[in-house]
């Protein structure tokens, strides 16, 4: 494990990458005050809605126009992101894996943008430096297999089905890869390579694809498109519908 400087080290190094990146540190075994919160069903409900009630407003269409699986899709999407975004950011600046589980992570319940989230002071742990392979192991095994597939599991309750939950965790390690290349281009080669090599790995192989040129394209859509009035909005760019 890391010593709690170098987590502290690490945090504000992370956190200097961008909103989706930014994360605070609590003690080991301790609970942050309000308003910081474990990930619970109720607040998981509690940001669907939130997220449900802002993209109807966005159409200018009532609440009950957006499907709850949709909403819960694009909350997952963004939750996923901002669990994604610094673990990546870690092991790409040094080698470390975010080793705590989803019960351990707190967060604040906002809604429309990064939710804030704090880590424990021991989150972090060698993710063997010297090989970018071995360091994709452990995030394979730690990060994905670990708070990434129980948040999908949490999800998954609200009828959006894994395939899907597994497209928008691509999506995220894909868009938090090129937030750290687009804000360090000095990490680029680094970045991509870890990020390469994690996508390769199951459950993210069958999510999604990389072209010859780099460009990433999931195989999957993340529903937002039928936020919109008639359910013809835009579609994002790594969209499997996209063409």
């Amino acid at each position: 494990m890391t010593s709690p400087y170098t987590v502290r080290a690490v945090v504000e190094e992370v956190t200097a990458l961008g909103p989706f990146f930014a994360v605070q540190a609590h003690p080991p075994g301790t609970e942050p005050p309000g308003p910081w919160q474990p990930l619970s069903r109720p607040l998981l409900e509690a940001r669907v809605t939130g997220v449900r009630d802002s993209l109807a407003a966005a159409g200018g269409q009532p609440p009950g126009a957006v499907e709850t699986r949709v909403a819960a899709s694009v909350a997952h999407l963004g939750l996923a992101a901002r669990l994604v975004s610094p673990a990546l950011a870690a092991a790409v600046l040094h080698g470390l894996v975010l080793a705590s589980g989803l019960a351990d992570l707190r967060w604040q319940p906002v809604i429309g943008g990064p939710g804030p989230l704090s880590l424990p002071g021991d989150a972090f742990t060698d993710g063997h430096a010297d090989s970018p392979t071995g360091i994709a192991d452990e995030l394979s095994s730690r990060l994905l297999d670990g708070p990434l597939r129980e948040l999908a599991d949490a999800m998954a309750e609200f009828s959006v089905s894994r395939h899907i939950l597994w497209g928008n965790t691509a999506s995220a390690v894909n868009g938090a890869a090129t937030m750290i290349t687009s804000s360090r281009p000095e990490l680029s080669a680094r970045t991509r390579t870890l990020t390469s090599l994690l996508l390769e790995r199951s459950p993210l192989r069958e999510a999604g694809t990389t072209t010859p040129d780099g460009t990433f394209r999931r195989r999957s859509c993340c529903l937002i498109y039928r936020a919109a009035p008639d359910r013809n909005g835009a579609l994002c760019g790594d969209c499997a519908l996209s063409r």
